[in-house]
């Protein structure tokens, strides 16, 4: 479904992706550890199209992005949701009309339609009861909640998870990885989850690949990552690395 090959992306002096090869498989979930500032949130912007590489492809379902123009562009956009690290949600759209918003722009959907698809949607994530409040009245979790209910409205194949649980305590973290989990196995999503959360992302996840000066050091699952022999991989597991 995603293939990354042999990407490169400089900034200035600083050669931050240095050839960095990755593959999600059609209805896996993958996250993508690493350090701070190793080039995750880069190699997602690449994923996404934000940003175009100095070298290398990125093909989504067989498809280069890169080559990609217009129409065609668009319709693999559209195929695509994305949550953002902070919610990235409206603060003058209570939180009924934040999940209605895409639909109210990319479709022709009636008034009836959309309000069936943002209570069920609302409903999925446990915020039936809050979608009249606004994002300043409700906790950090339940808008990254409120996020991910507008992220799934328009029914995307592949979904991008920016640091999902960033800033909320464990409590509330686990919570969001349940979420995450269910709604993936209900509709066998693909998903990439960014995350520096160790060890509660190898909950929701089936593969693992760490991020490291610019490259894949190490890929495989949840188990096969904790007991690799790989010492970078370790240190950072065992938050010897920053």
């Amino acid at each position: 479904m995603i293939e990354v090959r042999n990407l490169h992306k400089s900034f200035g002096n600083q050669h931050v992706l240095r050839g960095v090869n990755l593959k999600v498989e059609a209805g896996q979930t993958l996250a993508l550890i690493g350090g701070s500032g190793k080039g995750k949130s880069v190699l997602l912007k690449h994923i996404i199209g934000l940003i175009k590489p100095d070298e290398g492809n990125i093909l989504i379902d067989n498809a280069d992005l890169n080559s990609l123009r217009g129409k065609e562009l668009k319709t693999l956009k559209n195929r695509l949701g994305i949550v953002f690290q902070f919610g990235a949600l409206f603060d003058s759209l209570t939180v009924y009309e934040n999940v209605a918003f895409p639909l109210k722009e990319k479709t022709k959907l009636s008034n009836k339609e959309i309000n069936e698809k943002v209570i069920k949607e609302l409903t999925n994530v446990g915020l039936e009861n809050d979608m009249e409040k606004f994002p300043a009245q409700i906790s950090g979790g339940m808008r990254k909640r409120v996020a991910l209910a507008r992220c799934l409205i328009l029914d995307p194949e592949i979904i991008f998870f920016d640091e999902p649980t960033t800033g909320l305590d464990p409590v509330i973290a686990s919570s969001i990885y349940r979420i995450i989990r269910s709604l993936q196995e209900k509709r066998k999503l693909t998903a990439l989850i960014v995350s520096h959360e160790i060890p509660g992302i190898f909950k929701v996840v089936n593969r693992v690949a760490m991020l490291h000066d610019g490259k894949i050091i190490s890929e495989g699952t949840p188990e096969e990552i904790q007991t690799t022999n790989n010492h970078v991989v370790q240190q950072f597991l065992n938050g010897e690395l920053e």
